[in-house]
């Protein structure tokens, strides 16, 4: 069990903390529902969970099954819907760090992708985009 303690600062922010280890995560509304766009909106990290998930859940296989995934790196798009206001999309583009990942390996990768506990918690009319990319051959 988990628990995060949630404050509202004001001007639109939000400060929460999680109470095991004391870490501290600020955010704001996003620039096009009246904040300023400084920090993480809510939703913002909402999408940065999925990544995030996906990178960890990705970094188990990896260690349970003797290969690695250090350097990749997930770049994500939040595509905002109207009526009601809310995630409609989040395009994800994951980067790997080489392009000689065994099928095996690469079964593991995408298993990761899609079973993460976040991927598992989204609600199916969000739009999840993936696209791999790998490294030029030298």
């Amino acid at each position: 069990m988990t628990k995060i303690r949630t404050y509202y600062t004001g001007n639109l922010m939000t400060e929460a903390e999680h109470l095991k280890s004391g870490s501290k995560i600020v955010t704001e509304a996003p620039e096009d529902n009246n904040g300023k766009g400084e920090k993480f909106s809510p939703t913002d990290l909402f999408a940065t969970s999925l990544g995030s998930c996906m990178l960890t859940i990705m970094g188990i296989a990896a260690q349970a099954h003797g290969f690695s995934v250090d350097g990749t790196r997930i770049e994500t798009e939040k595509i905002m819907g109207s009526n009601p206001r809310r995630v409609a999309e989040l395009k994800l583009d994951i980067y790997l760090p080489r392009n000689d990942y065994s099928e095996r390996e690469m079964r593991f990768i995408e298993s990761s992708v899609k079973t993460c506990p976040v991927a598992n918690s989204i609600h199916p009319d969000i739009i999840k985009t993936i696209t791999y990319h790998f490294p030029e051959e030298k």
